[in-house]
């Protein structure tokens, strides 16, 4: 296994030069002047946060609720109005999401697992709402996208949200645990970023609108489960982090039309240690800007904007669940240059907000909600 490793890694460093593993990875003193603090405890599983303008923080547990952080105090009340939620294995209540105009229309986006359709079981859904701040609740809800068909599977739902600078709503779904049936076909759900107005109409102009069949909301494909997506402000370019099997995690700029390739190429094996593909490139496939070896089960990813961190500013910040620790990017333009390891042994990092006071928020699996101060 470990020349099947090296090889693979060999392979990688010869034909693609910003293709690399976390093997590079170092810790960094970047955070040594950052504490983290507890900001409130009693959480499941956090998958996102929002910050209202009025300063509350809205956190989606993925059981199905929605709960309030107002003035570093977690609400006994719930956000109301929310459609049935389908929550099992890691299906749920997924990623939250302000429309850019929020202030005016009020708008909240929200990924989750719906029964709606024809067969048994769930799928990833994209809903719009109305909230109302005043009572914390939901009304006018809409639901924007539903993935068909309905899956018995309880793996790889996605799912995150993000707006861009022309108002479209990009939001994924992962393969649903079928990886040779519906990553690689465009008329399948599943696998996929997804790219929408912020009403739910088809862009005019996504890549496969004339394409016979095709499911046209797409944006790109052959995606694994995708949990983390940012836009860099400064070229406007889309990020998206995605988990492989056992190793090959890897980090995409997101481009219209493009192929990620999964399964087909892909610097992980099975879980059971087999392999399932002898290919990590193919032509007409995009190769990852970074992949990780061994997994390190990211999740959530921000960009760095904030005044209040002048040592991680300018960077992207990235969870690992699997080792507990934060992956700080160093992206310049359209390449991955640099990954550092900070905040060792913060958690099983679920979610990540810059929020309105300019702090960053980190939700941790089972802990709670903490802040990351500096000196």
């Amino acid at each position: 296994m470990k020349l099947y490793l090296t090889l693979l890694l060999s392979l990688a460093i010869s034909t693609c030069s910003n293709a690399y593993d976390s093997h590079q990875m170092q810790t960094s003193n970047l955070d040594k002047n950052i504490s983290v603090s507890l900001v409130a405890d009693g959480f499941s599983i956090p998958w996102a946060m929002v910050q209202l303008p009025s300063k509350e923080i809205l956190i989606s547990e993925r059981k199905g609720e929605i709960r309030v952080l107002k003035n570093g105090r977690l609400l006994s009340k719930h956000i109301t109005g929310l459609p049935k939620i389908h929550s099992n294995s890691q299906g749920g209540l997924l990623d939250l999401a302000l429309h850019p105009n929020f202030s005016v229309n009020r708008w909240i986006y929200f990924t989750y697992a719906s029964k709606d359709g024809k067969k048994s079981g769930s799928n990833t859904a994209l809903m719009r709402a109305t909230l109302n701040i005043s009572n914390f609740s939901l009304t006018e809800q809409k639901v924007l996208y539903k993935a068909q068909p309905n899956s018995k599977s309880g793996r790889h739902y996605g799912s995150r949200i993000v707006f861009d600078d022309n108002g479209f709503v990009f939001f994924s779904i992962g393969d649903r645990g079928k990886r040779d049936v519906n990553p690689q076909d465009i008329s399948k759900d599943g696998g996929k970023i997804y790219r929408l107005h912020d009403d739910g109409r088809v862009p005019s102009d996504n890549p496969f609108v004339d394409k016979q069949g095709a499911k046209i909301a797409i944006y790109s494909y052959g995606h694994r489960n995708p949990q983390g997506i940012s836009i860099d402000p400064r070229t406007n370019n889309i990020w998206s982090h995605e988990h492989g099997p056992r190793g090959g995690d890897e980090v995409n700029q997101i481009k219209k039309g493009a192929n990620y390739g999964w399964p087909v190429i892909s610097y992980g094996i099975n879980y059971n240690r087999t392999s399932f593909t002898d290919k990590t490139h193919q032509r007409d496939m995009a190769q990852p800007a970074l992949y990780w070896q061994p997994s390190i089960a990211p999740s959530g990813m921000i960009y760095i904007s904030s005044d209040k961190y002048p040592t991680l500013k300018g960077k992207f910040l990235v969870g690992s669940m699997k080792f507990s620790h934060l992956v700080l990017l160093t992206i310049k333009g359209e390449q991955v240059v640099s990954q550092e390891k900070v905040f060792e042994d913060i958690g099983r990092t679920r979610s990540l907000l810059q929020g309105e006071d300019g702090y960053i928020y980190v939700g941790i699996d089972g802990a709670g909600i903490k802040k990351l101060i500096p000196e």
